[in-house]
């Protein structure tokens, strides 16, 4: 048996050995208070001290037979580690706590019927090694047979996490360790409490701990891990779990995934390329095109069901499913699982139910409140559009109040009831037909008609059929004025001679498109015939057989690229240009125009090839070509239908 004095003699003789620093014996009530008594002996912070306690304390019963902490502490570490600290020591006497990473190696010890087995485990990352006074402390703490103090050292030094027998040991199977398992927690939990194993006793197993959960009716949820670490470390007196039931888990409900941003009122700025924002840019609407996905439904979950540790099954609840949000226009997907839109138009999430609005309203003016509205369907502004702004609609557009220097382009028809004026920048575009109160410099396209009741003033007007201004002030003064088949006013230019420009008889796109194509071609053509230049140059230094350097060679080579692929774009133009030139030739239309009024001198007449310069003012006329002229006639009113689509709105 290894007696106290003995080990007190071993500890010290160690700590003499590690770097000859100084330790002391210190004894307190507590751990704690042991450590900071030792903490100021050795002017160091506790975490730079090591120690080993020779007799662990306890509080007796009542006051009688109680011991105090003794033990043994030292410096860690060198001389130099000492110095380094500066005297400091630590005034709350803590424990900092362990980098997850980082763990110190243990020595553990087990009572076994064929005798006490010792295991050294190594360190984890920047962790500290067990000592061989760790193990001994554990050894101590655990048995008094005599151990082999050579074994114990080399087992510190291998620290393989083996077991290693260190001393023989008695075996009395009447004292081993004591184990009972409680369920509790509703069946949920097995709690094992260990007494420790008496003189000849030893440590439970895994396995005997296993077989008394067994036997207690546990069946499910044991946590081998647990069994291995009790069996390695056992812990006594202390209850401890090592079952755990599996609770029931409810199914989640469904629930609709919204691909659009379900609050109308917010609000998607976006900067530029050069990086500012523009504010008018808001991107309130959120468009979606016939087909779109809307939603998608994410099924309800099945419930799973749990079990106690005694293999009870625990029921669980299926999650609830619900109805997909269908409102306007929408529609479900063949599966069922996903709300499409029936429409083009603008999402919105209304009352909890998902429409498409084939037509987006705005009350009022547009502004910065509202800011540039692109929409897929049809706009309705009930007030005016201001300066600056901009309107794209894949529908109509219809301003009840007026139109300042903005941009407007629908891909049918656009309706401005008060007029626009756009000042010499703004833009309209329709796919349809225009109808406005006034134009008064602004520039307006359409593929069919413009129709203006109180007249058209320094604006440029391109329509691909017709040009009506119709009204008691229904006059065209200045700006140039574009149709393919018709214009008709009551009056053309003013008193003050302002120039007025009207064609008709041929069609504008096309005829712009002709004019950028002979353009396009005339600057191939000068590139063509400089490269050729260029290339004969080097031909000439070839056929007289001076030296070509290879920088010339190269430019040559690519020079002979670049002029077969700018032939080949005159190649284009050309038959571009043909085909243009045959169509406008056979238009059938070959255009009027007409004036019910007076018109005034200054207004330039061309209908296809022919033009007239108004020199003297004339009342009621109509204007046709024949035979190349410019034929002056009886005034003859148009017919075309002016009359509003589905009735005049607003």
């Amino acid at each position: 048996m290894v007696s106290l004095e003995q080990v007190r003699t071993y500890m010290r003789k160690a700590a003499q050995n590690d770097s000859a620093t100084k330790y002391v014996n210190v004894s307190a009530d507590t751990l704690e208070e042991a450590l900071r008594e030792a903490s100021l002996e050795l002017s160091l912070p506790i975490k730079k001290i090591e120690y080993e306690i020779l007799e662990k304390g306890s509080g007796g019963v009542l006051g009688f037979g109680k011991r105090q902490y003794l033990i043994v502490a030292y410096p860690a570490g060198t001389a130099s580690d000492i110095e380094d600290s500066g005297g400091e020591f630590d005034m709350d006497f803590g424990f900092e706590p362990e980098k997850e990473a980082n763990v110190d190696g243990r020595a553990l010890v087990r009572l076994t019927p064929n005798g006490v087995m010792l295991k050294i485990t190594p360190p984890v990352g920047e962790g500290e090694r067990a000592s061989e006074r760790d193990a001994m402390n554990a050894l101590t703490r655990r048995t008094r047979e005599r151990v082999d103090t050579s074994l114990v050292s080399k087992a510190v030094k291998r620290a393989d996490d083996q077991w290693v027998k260190v001393a023989d040991y008695s075996y009395n199977p009447a004292n081993d360790a004591y184990v009972k398992c409680d369920i509790v927690d509703g069946e949920m939990k097995a709690i094992i409490t260990m007494s420790p194993p008496g003189d000849g006793g030893v440590d439970p197993t895994a396995d005997s701990i296993r077989s008394i959960v067994e036997s207690a009716g546990v069946i499910h949820g044991i946590d081998e891990d647990r069994l291995r670490e009790i069996e390695e470390n056992p812990v006594y007196r202390e209850p401890q779990v090592v079952a755990e039931g599996t609770r029931p888990e409810n199914g989640a409900d469904a629930e609709m995934v919204f691909n659009f941003r379900t609050d109308s009122q917010s609000v998607q700025l976006r900067q530029t390329k050069d990086g500012k924002v523009d504010f008018k840019e808001l991107n309130r609407i959120e468009n979606v095109v016939e087909g779109q996905v809307l939603a998608r439904k994410k099924p309800a979950g099945n419930g799973v069901p749990g079990q106690t540790v005694t293999g009870r099954l625990l029921p669980a609840r299926d999650g609830k499913d619900i109805d997909p949000p269908l409102g306007a226009n929408t529609r479900l997907s063949d599966n069922g699982m996903s709300v499409l839109a029936e429409k083009n138009g603008l999402v919105k999430l209304v009352n909890g139910k998902i429409t498409v609005d084939e037509i987006h309203i705005i009350d009022g003016d547009l502004t910065m409140r509202e800011g540039n509205t692109h929409f897929v369907g049809t706009v309705i502004i009930k007030g005016n559009v201001e300066d600056g702004f901009s309107v794209n609609a894949g529908g109509d557009i219809e301003v009840v109040g007026s139109v300042g220097k903005s941009d407007l382009e629908a891909a049918r028809d656009i309706i401005v009831h008060q007029g626009i004026a756009g000042k010499g920048e703004g833009k309209i575009r329709s796919g349809g037909s225009i109808w406005s109160k006034f134009l008064e410099n602004a520039n307006v396209e359409a593929q069919d008609m413009v129709v203006v009741s109180d007249g058209i003033i320094n604006s440029q007007v391109t329509s691909g059929k017709r040009v009506i201004c119709r009204g008691k002030r229904a006059s065209i003064v200045g700006g140039h004025i574009r149709a393919s088949e018709e214009v008709d006013a009551k009056t053309l230019g003013s008193l003050n001679g302002m120039e007025t420009i009207v064609e008709v008889g041929f069609d504008p796109k096309s005829r712009e498109r002709l004019i950028e194509l002979e353009e396009l071609d005339e600057e191939a053509a000068k590139r063509v015939e400089e490269i050729s230049l260029n290339m004969a140059t080097i031909e000439n230094m070839r056929k007289n057989r001076r030296k070509i350097s290879p920088e010339k060679l190269k430019q040559y080579s690519v020079m002979k690229k670049e002029r077969e692929v700018k032939l080949r774009e005159r190649q284009k133009y050309q038959h571009d240009i043909h085909a243009i030139q045959e169509y406008l030739d056979e238009l059938k239309t070959a255009g009027r125009i007409s004036a019910s009024g007076t018109v005034f001198p200054g207004v330039k007449v061309s209908i296809k090839d022919a033009q007239l310069s108004v020199r003297h003012e004339t009342r009621a006329v109509t204007y046709l070509a024949e035979s190349g002229q410019v034929k002056v006639t009886k005034y003859e009113e148009s017919r075309a239908d002016i009359a509003l689509p589905r009735g005049e709105r607003g």
